[in-house]
């Protein structure tokens, strides 16, 4: 079965982290996302936490 993404059609892009706002991935993986293997979604989605804190940082 193939990964859902996790784009909640936010789409805005973190100038200093470039982690989109909404589903923390960057550009590039939001463009590569359908051509990805599962492992690679898998792994993006298991880095959700450490993003979220990452784009919390940038914005202090």
């Amino acid at each position: 079965m193939s990964i859902k993404s996790p784009c909640i059609d936010i789409c805005k892009f973190d100038g200093k982290t470039g982690l989109c706002i909404g589903c923390l991935r960057t550009r590039d993986e939001c463009k590569e996302w359908k051509k990805m293997k599962n492992t690679r979604r898998q792994k993006i989605i298991d880095e959700r936490p450490r993003r979220a804190a990452k784009l919390d940082r940038a914005a202090k």
